[in-house]
């Protein structure tokens, strides 16, 4: 006598449930977490030259925790009364997205340029780097000095003051190489930045 299989309608139910939810993405508190690689992005902004906007600006980056490399701001329009802010940030490919959203929408901004993007940017920066050393380090300092175009603008009998311009791996390059030769001190401009070609801002 052939045995006959029963199937129970309950537990087929239940294993057509769970391979369902096999198969659906998972909720977005267990997905896997996105590692997007972190992008260094050079921001011009030209806004209102007007107490309070720099703060501004600055809170905008410090209130949702976004990271600023470099800052620096000056008048270029005084009869406009604008400034131009330079920006250093990094961040995801997204959140410098957002960064420059935010930016545009603030009111004393009229214009924001990633001058990353453009591709056609000339950056620049200065630093003071002040070394202190006799004898063969001394002599050691001097020479780099001349192979960056560092330039002496203070010297005593046990120290000097070079002034150094031009892109921030060059100037990062040429502090590295003064470490083990007496550095002291370091004062840094931060990154100023224009486009290349006859159109500005």
């Amino acid at each position: 006598m052939n045995s006959k299989t029963t199937t129970n309608p309950a537990a087929a139910t239940d294993k057509a449930a769970e391979a369902k939810m096999t198969e659906q993405p998972a909720s977005a508190y267990f997905m896997e977490e996105r590692h997007d690689p972190n992008e260094t992005h050079t921001l011009s902004v030209i806004v209102q030259n007007e107490p309070g906007v720099l703060a501004r600006v600055i809170g905008l980056f410090s209130g949702r925790g976004y990271n600023i490399e470099s800052l620096t701001v000056s008048e270029i329009e005084h009869h406009k009364h604008q400034s131009r802010i330079t920006i250093v940030t990094t961040g995801t490919p997204m959140v410098i997205t957002q960064i420059k959203n935010q930016l545009d929408r603030m009111i004393p901004v009229y214009r924001v340029v990633d001058m990353t993007l453009t591709g056609q940017s000339i950056e620049r920066e200065l630093a003071m780097v002040k070394v202190k050393g006799k004898g063969e380090p001394r002599v050691e300092a001097l020479r780099l000095a001349e192979a960056f175009r560092a330039r002496v603008i203070d010297a005593t009998t046990e120290s000097f003051v070079f002034e150094i311009t031009g892109a921030s791996d060059k100037i990062d390059q040429f502090i590295t190489l003064m470490i083990p030769l007496g550095l002291v001190e370091v004062s840094r401009t931060g990154v100023a930045a224009i486009a290349r070609g006859p159109d500005g801002m």
